[in-house]
């Protein structure tokens, strides 16, 4: 058999006829080399900093989560808040270590009172696992979460309370 005829045994173009066109039909370009599909060709890495901000709007969507992070951590982010330039910090809250294909979460919050603390705990869990895995495609290995504090309904919040306060001049 020459090289410009199909194999026999497998129907399929052999290397001198593999761009041409056979009886008319068009064929799917041979990619140079063998090489992969140009999506899966090369590296993306995912910054922790990205996971972070993922996985802070995540829990902070859950019924029951009334502020990310501890007490110091949200007492220097409400003075970080109001300095120009300063904005919200969705990381507040949040660590994230990340791999290569996983990462591991540990997340601080505040809830309500009045909630199940459990309750809350799972949603926020599944939240943020769901919204990582999604966007990420990363394996969500853990997420570890610490209840540093309960909203006490007659308690005004600290971000509230510095901006009643006067400023002094």
């Amino acid at each position: 058999m020459s090289d410009t005829s199909t194999s026999a045994r497998s129907g399929t173009p052999t290397a001198s006829t593999a761009n041409q066109p056979a009886g008319g039909a068009t064929q799917q370009p041979r990619r140079p080399g063998g090489l992969a599909p140009a999506g899966s060709r090369g590296r993306t890495t995912i910054a922790d900093g990205v996971v972070e901000k993922i996985a802070g709007m995540a829990a902070r969507d859950v019924v029951g989560v009334h502020a990310m992070g501890g007490g110091m951590a949200r007492t220097l982010g409400a003075v970080r808040d109001r300095v120009p330039g300063g904005g919200r910090s969705v990381t507040r809250g949040v660590k994230a270590e990340v791999g290569e294909v996983q990462t591991a979460l540990d997340l601080e919050i505040v809830i309500d009172y009045g909630v199940s603390i459990s309750d809350v705990a799972r949603s926020v869990r599944e939240n943020v696992i769901s919204a990582v895995e999604r966007m990420t495609s990363l394996e969500v290995v853990e997420v570890n979460i610490a209840v540093s504090d309960v909203k006490l309904p007659d308690e005004e919040d600290e971000e509230e309370e510095e901006q009643e306060r006067p400023r002094l001049q």
